[in-house]
């Protein structure tokens, strides 16, 4: 009988594989801005265009790569995050994994220019479809800037199944807000075309809800009720709006060590909590 195991070519792996990781515009955003974040940025800006289809551009200020590790980030399981599995138990970024920029160069076109600070010169990389078009040096400004086009133009099933530019954009703001919640000492800024929907200074978190969910009240920051509990096993802070400030859990955001959880238990204990408070069919 005939044989039947084929090793599948690394293009086709590839896609497979980005399919885990970037399931649309939004998981684009979300990784590259956390990269920013991880490599200390404290100036991120997300520009989008068709809703992410044609354009996710995230420039910042961080410190750069070299010209060889701009090439090899690129690579599968490419990290400088860890280097043994020792390493898991102390992280404190945002990824470690190394899958990201693959993924999304699997499935789209992206160039990337990088500059480490004090660097004579900087490194432009262009990739498209795991294949590298263009890797040299380059007169950038410090720091890194992607531009990723045409989400996956060569996996045309997957673009299909994307939703209206509205859905996608949605799904886009709420990874911003996600990571701008986390991280309010860092200025950040997302634009829609040439429209700016968030242009947000650095400061407190305070600051920051005020300035993500306060636009159309002048008085929310001093609707926001300060709480704050420690125990011999956790500390928790934030803040609780009045029933004014929102009328839906989709404002609720729950962060565990600087990263955004969702899971049923923290929604479920904060309705538990507010059972016998609020009126029927609302939310806290």
């Amino acid at each position: 009988m005939s044989d039947i195991i084929n090793i599948l070519p690394d293009s086709i792996a590839n896609q497979i594989a980005a399919g885990e990781v970037i399931q649309r515009p939004a998981s684009v955003v979300k990784e590259l801005v956390e990269n920013s974040v991880d490599a200390g940025a404290d100036k991120i800006s997300v520009v989008v265009k068709g809703a992410g289809r044609t354009l996710v551009q995230v420039a910042d200020n961080g410190k750069g790569m070299s010209h060889t590790d701009a090439r090899m980030s690129f690579e599968r399981h490419a990290t400088s995050k860890i280097s043994k599995a020792g390493d898991l138990f102390g992280l404190r970024t945002m990824g470690f994994r190394g899958e990201a920029l693959a993924s999304i160069a699997a499935v789209a076109a992206v160039e990337m220019r990088t500059r480490q600070a004090g660097a004579d010169f900087g490194t432009v990389v262009e990739i498209a479809a795991s294949n590298i078009i263009r890797h040299e040096p380059d007169s950038c400004v410090e720091g890194t800037v992607f531009a990723v086009k045409n989400l996956f133009f060569n996996v045309p099933a997957r673009r299909k199944f994307l939703k209206s530019d509205e859905t996608e954009l949605r799904h886009i703001i709420y990874e911003f807000q996600r990571v701008a919640l986390a991280n309010p000492h860092i200025e950040l800024s997302l634009y829609n075309g040439t429209e700016a929907l968030y242009e947000l200074p650095a400061g407190n978190f305070k600051q920051r809800i005020t300035s993500i969910f306060g636009k159309k009240s002048k008085n929310y920051a001093s609707q926001l009720i300060d709480i704050a509990a420690e125990t011999n096993l956790v500390k928790i802070s934030g803040f609780v709006g009045s029933p004014q400030s929102a009328s839906r859990n989709a404002t609720q955001f729950f962060f565990v060590n600087g990263r955004f959880m969702r899971h049923p238990y923290f929604g479920k204990a904060i309705q538990m909590a507010y059972d016998n408070m609020l009126p029927h069919d609302t939310q806290p």
